[in-house]
């Protein structure tokens, strides 16, 4: 069933094979990105392969899952939006990916997540000293891939993916610093997570369209479509980060409880009042006073997830998902392109909402 299904979906949007347009953006970044990864002094290299799925522990081949390449189909799309073809769009789609797995290894080290895409996250297979210095790396990696085409679009692209950089650094100094407060309010919790994840699918989202000659205005529009969209995919990723299948997620059950993540169903849940909305500040209220969640059981996390859930922040947010989706779709109104190129962004919002993992 699906996670968050769309308000009114319109009949045009099934014509769109999403699928392929996912497999697009990848088949189009990855020579790029793996050209980018290669640059990098032993074992920085490999230990991205590794985390791109390329190799496993061993340094042995593999098909791994690299993600959904939600970021890599929206920056080659974008450039479409301008009549440019969709390669113009490639060393924006690859930046913006370099950046996003910057995020991921530095992330997955602060929050101790020792599973990422069905596997064992670099930290706890390399170490946390290769995890930060790789993440490093692809950070410096992200702005050369663009800086080296010496064009006029290439500084302006370079200066919106510095921008939404920026901003995702403080929306993960945001996530950290609310695990540590009793409470947390709607607002705060909605500007982080469109600072962590909106940012740099705004960023995604117009990348393409500026390195293909794009004005600022049409490239302004393209971002707020992107950041709504973040908006409603971050939605989406915290009812999976409580109720999410671990077997479609990679992570474990009730993975954002464990880590006592300030997330939208939480926040939404605590600000709705009411016995369940009470009972679950007291309860979140004493886990904050202790030291390890290793003793707890299934079912007491099972327990606060179902407190959760009778307060309403699991219908709330999937309403919000629902929300900021429509939101990203009305953005697209101020674009001049073609309808073509328009179903697709649709079509991209609606799988951002509908998805599993």
């Amino acid at each position: 069933m699906p996670t968050v299904p769309p308000a009114s979906p319109a009949a045009r949007r099934t014509a769109v094979d999403v699928a392929a347009l996912l497999e697009r953006g990848r088949t189009l970044a990855t020579p790029v990105l793996r050209a980018a990864v290669d640059r990098l002094a032993p074992p920085m290299d490999t230990v991205a392969a590794y985390h791109f799925g390329w190799i496993d522990a061993q340094g042995r081949p593999t098909d791994g899952d690299g993600g959904k390449a939600v970021r890599p189909a929206l920056a080659v799309l974008s450039a479409e939006v301008t009549g440019a073809a969709p390669e113009t769009g490639v060393p924006g789609a690859v930046a913006v990916e370099l950046v996003h797995n910057f995020s991921l290894l530095h992330d997955d080290l602060m929050d101790g997540d020792e599973q990422r895409r069905h596997r064992d996250t670099v930290w706890k297979v390399h170490g946390p000293a290769q995890a930060i210095l790789v993440g490093d790396a692809l950070f410096a990696l992200a702005n050369e891939v663009l800086l080296e085409l010496g064009t006029v679009e290439a500084g302006r692209a370079t200066r919106r993916l510095t921008t939404a950089s920026r901003a995702l650094i403080d929306g993960q100094a945001q996530d950290i610093s609310y695990e540590h407060r009793d409470r947390v309010s709607v607002e705060e919790c909605l500007e982080m997570e469109g600072n962590k994840t909106g940012a740099l699918l705004a960023c995604a989202s117009s990348i393409g369209a500026v390195l293909g000659g794009a004005d600022d205005r049409t490239a302004d529009a393209l971002e707020r479509y992107g950041y709504h969209l973040g908006l409603a995919f971050q939605a989406v990723d915290d009812l999976l980060g409580i109720w999410g299948d671990p077997e479609a997620t990679g992570k474990q059950t009730w993975s954002d409880l464990r880590q006592r993540k300030k997330s939208l169903p939480v926040v939404a849940a605590l600000a709705a009042h009411g016995p369940a909305s009470e009972r679950l500040g007291e309860i979140l209220a004493a886990d904050a006073k202790s030291s390890d969640f290793a003793t707890f059981s299934e079912e007491e996390f099972a327990a606060r997830a179902a407190l959760i859930e009778e307060a309403g922040g699991r219908e709330w947010t999937a309403e919000e998902a629902r929300r900021q989706h429509t939101v990203a779709l009305e953005a697209l109104n101020a674009v001049d392109m073609p309808e073509q190129v328009r179903d697709r962004f649709t079509a991209l919002a609606d799988f951002v909402v509908v998805r599993k993992r």
